[in-house]
């Protein structure tokens, strides 16, 4: 109500630039995440096949953040909150085992490359871990911003058809006999 629609255009517009800007820099650091966790050749274990799995599922979220921001579906806007709250928490947990117990676990990821090697590797990824945790947080924030805004949007448009409609009806009743006079 109080807000004009040309603030709430603005916002919107510039909300929407940032949260795509964030869900590529989500697609980059994931996307480098899967390189540097390939380059210590984790392939055949278990624990390299999840950790993998869990960088493609970032990608998946910023993809499906994408493609919310940009078509308003609400089912792509429910994956995209899912995916992004699922992804956060677990890259939160691997950047603290990552940097707490560097050697333990690159141990249980079975690696090939040599155990100096792979911390500085793991360690890098463990960087990229934290950036993409704190990304997907403000990209939750931006995602509720502008889950927001389009609430506010369609209701001023029902706000405007309520008072066009109660315009009308105004001007029906002029018609009507005295008692139901406006």
């Amino acid at each position: 109500m109080g807000i004009s629609n040309s603030a709430t255009t603005d916002s919107h517009y510039h909300t929407h630039r940032v949260f795509l800007f964030c869900n590529y820099i989500l697609l980059g650091a994931a996307s480098s995440c899967i390189f540097l966790t390939l380059s210590l050749r984790l392939v055949p274990s278990v624990c390299g096949f999840f950790l993998i799995l869990l960088h493609a599922l970032t990608i998946a979220g910023a993809v499906a953040g994408c493609a919310a921001a940009s078509s308003g579906a609400n089912k792509w806007y429910a994956a995209h909150m899912v995916a992004t709250v699922l992804t956060a928490i677990f890259q939160g947990s691997v950047s603290v085992l990552i940097f707490t117990r560097s050697a333990d676990f690159l141990g249980d990821l079975k690696s090939y490359v040599r155990v100096e090697d792979g911390v500085v590797i793991l360690r890098l990824a463990g960087g990229l871990c934290i950036l993409i945790f704190c990304l997907e947080w403000v990209v939750l924030t931006l995602a509720f911003a502008l889950k927001y805004y389009a609430y506010v949007e369609n209701d001023g448009i029902n706000n405007a058809k309520a008072m066009r409609s109660a315009k009308v009806q105004e001007e029906e009743m002029k018609d009507w006999p005295w008692p139901f006079q406006v």
